[in-house]
């Protein structure tokens, strides 16, 4: 089998790092590892809303695609460009993958936001398959855009295993990997941080911090409630210091306004970290509370449980431990992904 994948440009950029990102270059390799013939093509512009030339060069690879073709797209550069989409909906066999809706980035104008959904549900509707990433997020999909349930597969993505990670002290050293944007709630977790400053703990931001006024909001934050020397903005980190950061976390935070599954959670509870998150019930599972977004009160309240209940850290420590058994392998995203794009052949 071959498949054509469309990527956005970057997708192998380490000063970039995003779940979606990992997932399509894990699941390409993944693909190529079973015997498919992956045919990718990176397309660079400002997707969801690219210029005319990003359109154009989005044009020239799809009509480059020799009919009856599979094509998987990243939902990224699909959805927002149906008029570059739907002529080659009838000619090519196209599946798109949603990370995530394209309304539900955080801080959209609401006119941006109405767009982009109508524009998404033009794609999706004239797409052969719609893959998302966990059953929640397939499920909103349906409810949202009118899909046939047939035609939204969820393909979770995979966790490479990990030893369990000895913490330092199993209270104390806080860890959050997201890229710094309002989706992602570090000015949440902050305002969190700021009410449990009387115990002891230390936390690592680790992700692109791109200058940008959420950052700025931010950084103002955590110098207005002092935290400065406890709260680091470290920057993206990959491989081994990543592996490191994980490794010394005795907790891990995730106060995400809105997520399809997140990776970064499971990753976690690879590890056997317990985790405290918000909008991620596919990826956390029974391995701790599933905290209500947008509410920095809810995670403070969390957060100071955990360092005054030793009890309640040890119940979220096996749980986390129970979870790692659970997750699922990058080799299982790869063949459930190769199901789905099988059934569009012929």
């Amino acid at each position: 089998m071959t498949v054509h994948v469309v990527l956005p440009a970057g997708v192998d950029d380490p000063d970039t790092p995003s779940g979606g990102n990992v997932y399509d270059r894990r699941v390409c390799r993944g693909l190529a590892a079973l015997g498919v013939a992956v045919r990718e093509a990176a397309v660079a512009g400002a997707w969801p809303r690219p210029d005319q030339r990003a359109r154009a060069e989005l044009g020239r690879v799809l009509a480059e695609v020799p009919d009856g073709a599979v094509v998987l797209l990243d939902g990224l550069v699909a959805c927002g460009v149906p008029d570059v989409l739907l002529p080659h909906a009838d000619r090519l066999r196209l599946a798109v993958l949603v990370h995530l809706p394209l309304a539900d980035e955080t801080g959209l104008p609401p006119a941006t936001a109405a767009e982009l959904d109508a524009a998404e549900r033009r794609v999706l509707r004239a797409a052969r398959a719609v893959v998302a990433t966990s059953p929640s997020a397939a499920r909103g999909l349906v409810r949202r855009h009118g899909l046939v349930a047939q035609r939204v597969r969820t393909v979770a993505p995979g966790v490479d295993p990990a030893p369990l990670a000895p913490g330092t002290d199993g209270a104390s050293r806080l860890l959050c990997v997201a890229s710094v944007t309002p989706r992602k709630g570090h000015d949440l977790l902050v305002q969190a941080l700021a009410e449990v400053a009387d115990r002891p703990w230390t936390c690592a931001f680790v992700g692109p911090a791109p200058q940008s006024a959420h950052v700025a909001r931010v950084r103002g934050l955590i110098a207005e409630h002092r935290l400065g020397d406890r709260v680091a903005l470290v920057g993206p980190l990959g491989g081994e210091p990543l592996d490191r950061a994980y490794a010394a976390a005795d907790l891990f935070v995730l106060p995400s306004r809105a997520e399809t599954y997140g990776m970064v959670v499971a990753e976690a509870l690879a590890r056997g970290v317990p985790v405290l998150a918000s909008a991620v019930p596919d990826a956390l599972g029974d391995a701790g509370p599933l905290l209500p977004p947008e509410d920095a009160g809810a995670l403070a309240r969390a957060l100071r449980r955990w360092f005054d209940d030793a009890g309640w850290r040890g119940e979220l420590r096996a749980s986390a431990r129970r979870r790692r058994a659970e997750l699922s392998t990058w080799d299982e995203t790869a063949r459930a992904l190769a199901e789905v794009l099988a059934t569009l052949r012929g």
